[in-house]
């Protein structure tokens, strides 16, 4: 099978998965069962804000007498220790059957939760590539004064195998951070003032996540386009973050009135403008193609002639790869250098090739051979 041939049986059968999923919309069903539902393979990122069990022990009140708004819905509680293990188990492994080869996941949890968490993780054949720890720079006082005010929440960030080739905009993250390199501590401030969802007056979410961080997560290992599921959706923070950033997304919660705010959350969250969307690339991130590949791959042949894009110069492919315009002579790049006058030059964007009477960039003829020879 050719080049062109593997290329086109790998974007049916990727095609063919996607036309499976129910992109952009809420399933309301329990995790497990909603997950067990999808094809195999089939998400590129899994954002989960699972259950912390916090089994908090009577109510809490402020030094003025008011009781704060905990956490203590029926969805937070589970009998024991051992009756979370077994649920963490079975959605984790609903996650991991999903999930792409090259796919990630991030699981966020605080210290009641998060270490069993980890270890489930582990446990279930994932390969943890960082913890992160986000500082909440507002972080509701410790009231009783009888402990640390707890003032930080743990991300877990995990791909399926020790060598996924996983998504990782490192050059992005450098430039959100000023040009310096991020690390694994973020501030994030916790959901206040407008971010805050309330119906008649009260928290729609106890435990709300900022869309900031969220913002972050989806920058830093998805692309457009990109499927990003979200098992615990909530009031859908995935969502409305995803449809910014011109993700697509899932979203599985069993509770109505989540949905409902989720919905209209949604709904008024406008996406980016495409050329916004477009974010900094690490020069790493191509991998290497000679050109001669090209043209030994038969997908370019020795004796087609080569123009830019305003046609002022022409060159001939030769059968090693290397071109001639005139008296020049060498690679893409050399050549395209020496008609310019210029110190350097990329050949892969400078040259192109004709195909139905319009001009080509040589380099979609490389970005079509990386796909289908990528594992």
């Amino acid at each position: 099978m050719g080049v062109m041939e593997r290329v086109s049986t790998r974007k049916k059968a990727a095609a063919d998965v996607r036309a499976k999923l129910p992109l952009d919309q809420i399933l309301m069903d329990d995790c497990v069962a909603a997950m067990a539902s999808l094809p195999d393979k089939s998400v590129d990122m899994i954002f989960a804000d699972p259950p912390y069990n916090l089994q908090l022990g009577g109510d809490l009140y402020r030094p003025d007498g008011s009781q704060v708004d905990a956490v203590d819905d029926e969805w937070d509680k589970f009998d024991t220790f051992a009756t979370y293990d077994k649920f963490t188990k079975a959605w984790l492994k609903e996650a991991r059957r999903i999930l792409k080869d090259d796919g990630t996941i991030w699981v966020i949890g605080s210290y009641h939760n998060i270490f069993r968490v980890g270890a489930a993780i582990q446990d279930e054949g994932y390969w943890i590539l960082n913890d992160i720890v986000w500082r909440k720079s507002n972080p509701m006082p410790n009231f009783k004064g009888t402990r640390f005010t707890n003032a930080h929440e743990t991300l877990i960030w995990a791909s399926k195998s020790e060598k996924a080739r996983y998504t990782f905009n490192y050059r992005a993250m450098k430039t959100l951070n000023d040009e310096l390199q991020m690390r694994s501590d973020w501030t994030i401030p916790i959901c206040n003032g407008s971010e805050r969802l309330k119906r008649n007056g009260v928290k729609a979410h106890p435990t709300q996540k900022p869309e900031a961080l969220l913002y972050r997560i989806l920058l830093a290992c998805t692309k457009p386009g990109d499927v990003v599921l979200d098992p615990f959706f909530g009031t859908g923070t995935t969502g409305a973050v995803a449809r910014r950033l011109k993700r697509r997304w899932i979203g599985i919660e069993r509770e109505a009135d989540y949905i409902e705010v989720a919905k209209e959350r949604i709904a008024a969250a406008l996406p980016l403008d495409e050329s916004a969307v477009i974010t900094m690339q690490s020069p790493k991130a191509a991998p290497k193609v000679p050109f001669g590949t090209i043209v030994e791959n038969g997908m370019l042949k020795p004796g087609t002639v080569l123009m830019d894009a305003k046609r002022r110069w022409e060159a001939v492919v030769r059968v090693d790869g290397s071109l001639q315009a005139g008296e020049a002579t060498g690679s893409i790049h050399k050549v395209g250098a020496t008609l310019q006058g210029a110190p350097s030059c990329n050949g892969w964007t400078f040259w192109h090739f004709e195909e139905k009477g319009a001009l080509k960039a040589i380099d979609t003829l490389r970005q079509t051979y990386i796909l289908a020879t990528e594992p």
